[in-house]
């Protein structure tokens, strides 16, 4: 094999999961849209994540607030500690906390899944029968990973608040009205928008790239193991690079509040 080949292969990979990922919005208007195995997919992706996510989020707010807290201080504006907490919280804290778990929990999980349907040869007799895999099991996956990244990150954002608000007043001898006070000092309602719709792009990443490696994973079980390893890693990949490009576009668009 030519080095050419060799140094065109990431390239290669790239564009099939974007030609994937294109079959697969295609597909979303394609009916019957399939009801029951979302709400299925939904379910299990919030079993397997909520826990962690709840746990993951109260050691975020506290290093948040301790780091912000201890920062904020040399500056003598203590006044303010509230205020940076939940802008760092809202606006990168909770969508990288969920992303991450969705992943890793969520997407390994699909990947997993559509992977052992690959190597039995399911999602070739579905083919067969004329029933497309794309719109029965890709669609409802990654919109379930969607809806529950939207919904993990309003979890992880208020856990981390009031994460933060604790060990501010408690280990810092930080205010509780002025912690409460300094909310909107700083912060701005498209904050949150932001988060929210950071969360639910790195949702769909998510969720297209562990359906993308586990419908063409090969090779057997050890072939789906390294799909879902792929898809771990890939996903982690593609989720910095999109929440650097969304938070540039933010700042681009959206002014710093004034004091």
């Amino acid at each position: 094999m030519s080095a050419l080949a060799v140094a065109g292969r990431p390239f290669t990979a790239a564009g099939r999961l974007f030609a994937f990922g294109a079959d697969a919005f295609l597909a979303l208007f394609r009916g019957p849209f399939q009801v029951r195995e979302f709400v299925q997919q939904a379910w299990f992706l919030a079993s397997v994540t909520i826990v962690p996510t709840a746990l993951v989020a109260i050691p975020f707010g506290a290093v948040i607030a301790l780091q912000a807290g201890s920062l904020i201080q040399q500056f003598g504006a203590q006044s303010f500690t509230g205020s940076a907490a939940v802008l760092a919280i809202v606006r990168e804290a909770g969508p990288i906390a969920t992303a991450l778990l969705v992943a890793g929990a969520g997407g390994s999980a699909i990947a997993a899944d559509l992977g052992a349907r690959k190597i039995r040869e399911e999602l070739d007799a579905m083919m067969v029968m004329g029933i497309d895999p794309v719109q029965r099991l890709v669609v409802p996956r990654v919109l379930a990973s969607m809806l529950v990244a939207v919904f993990l990150n309003g979890l992880v954002s208020f856990v981390g608040v009031l994460g933060g608000y604790f060990f501010n007043v408690i280990l810092q001898g930080g205010t509780p009205g002025a912690y409460l006070a300094s909310f909107t000092a700083l912060a701005q309602l498209p904050d949150l928008w932001q988060g929210m719709a950071k969360a639910l792009v790195f949702g769909l990443i998510a969720g297209v790239c562990a359906a993308f490696q586990g419908m063409n994973a090969g090779g057997g079980p050890r072939g789906v193991g390294q799909a879902v390893n792929e898809t771990v890693v890939i996903t982690f990949l593609l989720l910095f690079v999109a929440n650097f490009v969304m938070t540039t576009l933010y700042f681009q668009i959206i002014p710093a509040k004034a004091l």
